[in-house]
């Protein structure tokens, strides 16, 4: 815009003169005095405006009214995060801020930008909108691998400008950022200023470098076909700790390099290379010790450096972790982090390495905060890095020492389980032996006689042992199971009755149920024994009162799958949670409190089967079971039963109505084969005395034998586990010559276990420990029900 000229008082005094003149020769030619006086007027007014305007607007009449200060207006537009650009009504750039043009290569006029597919049309669409309804916006722009959103203003006093808005949608790719301008202008500037630059990934491969950096690491300009190539063999590190490419030999120049991680909190990020000629003196080469100490800080692995004096130098932080140390806390000396008899070794094995050859060895050492776990160290001697002789290696094991504790932990209730379940079933033969032997005594003695308190005794301790027995087999998940289809609320509702009386008035049951529960298949009975365990142990945990709460809630695929846990597979579950206000678990026991025998109680008060028998169940259900518990902020017990999955919709299925006794009188041949003595006679007097005709054998062969030598056969009552020939071939073999022929297995295994290997149709089951009574309810069961399959047949 070109400025007003400035007139001088003789320049008016001429003006003035020139204007009297004209009056004068419009008079002389027009004679006409009418006119000649409204020219004069005319003229008189013109002049009084202009001075008018004089006054009014000093600064414009007198030519001060400059174009706007661009550069002022370009200072305040610059910003960090977004570009900024302004045009005016004749689509030209008036101003722009330096991140515009770095993100766009310089200053481009918009919308001819250069954008991505159809960035610049849909910026022209924007512009074209701003200028029309006052605002336009694009959202789904991209310069390579830069996304940004577009904001166009109109503005001004007459708006005729837009100003032009670009911030980034998402936080810049650094690594991408330097790949791209490493590999033009910026990083043959860099080249030219001597400074040879590269990019290496997390693992030390190469990524890009400028000209200057590959001329003289692989004497080629070229990186197209070098990207993925190991960093470390093109440069080499002497005995003085000198820095050289190693391709240009022994008479190569020493560089300094300078490393600068993208991300300095996070190792497994690529590292910006930057190296300088220079000539290193004696009195430099010390300077590779920290090269190396910025080296090692980047490194997953913890490496730790030690001068000759057996003193710490430097340890990355990968080091303190796996030393177990607190952060910002260096020790002394090595010695300092290992268990007492341990310091001892490591230092002669470190004063020997910090004197002799660059060799290394492993000592295995107890870390004093982890003395259970032993762990291995690495030392190596080392040359040229200063006053650093020997170089320490120390894995961060602490997950691979959880996971140890897991399977070793699962190993030993597995073999526990093993070992429960053998001495139960051994102990069912004992217990059967002796509740036979009393339900007979009883036979013969009445209420009153010397014998009979004692007796009884006798039997009700037989029968608190069997009970153990029962909750061995539970945790070795070998008992007897009636699984149904069920909902977990009504489990839940059927023995609420019964927990208020167990939890006492002191304790509040809390009860909350979940929406959308799936169904699940497990034995009523079982759970609500779970249910009454836990509630037990929360009341006991309780002892001056608080809330005992039972939650069900569904866990989907997902939810279990973010869980993360390691032994529970993602699927579809019902969860029940059980949890108290007690007094919690301590850490050390937590691990503990499902083994069997375990308990915290005092002697007396506790047989440390409860939770272990909960364990067993679930684990026997297809479920899983976790406990968590802080001291003093109570436990809560989650359990995790996977939902039934059937073809078509599966009713819930209503506990059997108990069948009506069986009498305990009978008649019969009945061939008993039982290996255990004691079994075996205190079986065949309670047949005999019930009025059956028994014939006994030890074992399979034996009982083969005698089914041959009999005429009439009712009924086969035989154990399933017997030396030589198990219970099963020998049903086999007798069903053979006679398919119709009843048999009764009885067994301390479960009766599910011992299904699956009988494969026999049509057999009873009686479980060990059983009474007297128990047994000729069982037989004369069997015989009605081998009574039923002929009359059905014929």
């Amino acid at each position: 815009m070109l400025a007003p000229p400035t007139l001088s008082r003789t320049d008016y005094a001429a003006l003035g003169g020139l204007g009297l003149l004209s009056v004068a020769l419009l008079f002389w030619a027009t004679r006409d005095g009418i006119l000649t006086a409204g020219f004069l007027a005319g003229l008189a007014m013109a002049a009084g405006g202009v001075l008018l305007a004089r006054r009014l607007f000093p600064a414009a009449m007198a030519g001060e009214a400059a174009l706007p200060d661009w550069t002022m207006l370009r200072q305040a537009v610059n910003h960090d995060d977004v570009a900024v650009a302004v045009t005016d009504r004749g689509g030209r750039l008036v101003c722009a801020n330096d991140l515009f043009a770095t993100w766009f290569g310089g200053f481009i006029t918009p919308p001819g930008l250069p954008l991505d597919g159809r960035g610049p049309e849909l910026l022209k669409n924007a512009g074209r909108a701003a200028w029309r309804d006052g605002e336009g916006r694009v959202d789904d722009l991209a310069v390579g691998p830069l996304q940004l959103r577009a904001q166009v203003a109109r503005t001004g006093q007459a708006e005729d400008y837009l100003v032009w808005r670009f911030s980034a949608l998402e936080r810049l790719d650094l690594a991408s950022e330097i790949v791209r301008h490493l590999d033009g202008p910026a990083g043959r500037t860099l080249g030219q200023a001597g400074v040879m630059t590269a990019l290496v990934s997390a693992e030390g491969r190469l990524r890009v470098a400028n000209q200057a950096f590959l001329l003289r690491a692989l004497g080629e300009g070229d990186a197209s076909h070098y990207a993925g190539r190991d960093v470390a063999p093109m440069l080499r590190l002497d005995d003085g700790g000198s820095l050289y490419f190693a391709r240009e030999g022994d008479r190569a120049t020493p560089v300094r390099m300078l490393q600068i991680p993208l991300a300095p909190a996070d190792n497994h990020t690529p590292m910006l290379l930057a190296m300088l000629d220079e000539e290193m003196g004696p009195t430099d080469r010390g300077t590779a010790q920290s090269y190396v100490e910025t080296l090692l800080s980047l490194l997953p692995f913890g490496l730790a450096m030690v001068d000759r004096d057996g003193r710490f130098l430097y340890m990355n932080r990968a080091f303190g972790r796996a030393a177990g140390l607190a952060d910002g806390r260096t020790p002394r000396y090595p010695g300092d982090l290992v268990v007492g008899e341990d310091k001892g070794p490591l230092a002669d094995m470190i004063r020997r390495h910090s004197s002799g050859q660059q060799v290394g060895g492993d000592l295995s050492i107890r870390l004093a905060g982890q003395s259970d776990e032993p762990v291995s160290m690495r030392v190596v001697g080392v040359r040229g890095l200063g006053e650093a002789a020997v170089l320490l290696s120390l894995k961060d094991s602490s997950e691979e020492s959880r996971l140890k504790r897991q399977v070793a932990q699962a190993s030993k209730m597995q073999a526990v389980g093993q070992l429960a379940g053998g001495v139960a079933h051994d102990f069912n033969n004992i217990l059967t032996a002796v509740l036979g032997a009393c339900d007979l005594m009883l036979m013969r003695h009445t209420p009153g006689d010397s014998d009979y308190d004692d007796i009884q005794q006798i039997r009700s301790n037989a029968n608190r042992a069997a009970s153990l027995t029962r909750q061995l087999l539970a945790f070795s998940r070998q008992q007897t199971l009636r699984p149904q289809i069920l909902q977990l609320p009504d489990v839940i509702s059927e023995v609420s009755h019964l927990l208020k009386r167990l939890i006492g008035d002191t304790v509040t049951l809390s009860v909350h149920h979940g929406r959308g529960l799936g169904a699940v298949r497990a034995d009523p009975g079982q759970l609500e024994q779970v249910i009454i365990n836990l509630a037990v142990n929360a009341r006991d945990a309780m002892a001056g009162g608080g809330t005992l709460t039972i939650e069900t809630y569904p866990i989907s695929s997902a939810e279990a799958r973010q869980m993360g846990s390691e032994i529970m597979p993602p699927a579809d579950y019902s969860a029940l949670k059980v949890s108290d206000t007690g007094t919690g678990i301590s850490a050390d026991v937590l691990p503990k409190i499902f083994e069997p025998f375990f308990t915290t109680k005092d002697v007396g008060k506790g047989t440390g089967l409860g939770l272990s028998t909960v364990y067993g169940i679930i684990k026997q259900s297809a479920g899983f079971i976790f406990a968590d518990s802080k001291p003093g902020q109570g436990t809560s017990f989650t359990i995790y039963l996977p939902v039934h999955r059937a073809d078509g919709e599966v009713p819930v299925v209503a506990a059997p109505p108990p069948k009506p006794k069986k009498s305990q009188w009978g008649t019969g041949t009945i061939l008993l084969v039982e290996d255990e003595d004691m079994v075996r006679a205190v079986a065949e007097r309670a047949l005999v005395r019930a009025g059956y005709t028994v014939v006994t054998a030890s074992q399979g062969e034996e009982g083969l034998e005698r089914f041959g030598q009999m005429d009439k056969i009712d009924l086969i009552v035989s154990d399933v586990v017997m030396p030589t020939m198990d219970g099963p071939a020998m049903a086999r073999a007798m069903r053979a010559k006679r398919p119709t022929l009843p048999i009764l297995f009885m067994s301390g295994y479960a009766e599910e276990q011992l299904r699956q290997s009988i494969d026999i149709d049509d057999v009873a089951f009686l479980p060990k420990p059983f009474s007297v009574a128990q047994l000729t309810e069982a037989v004369s069961a069997a015989l009605d029900e081998a009574a039923h399959r002929v009359s059905d047949a014929g």
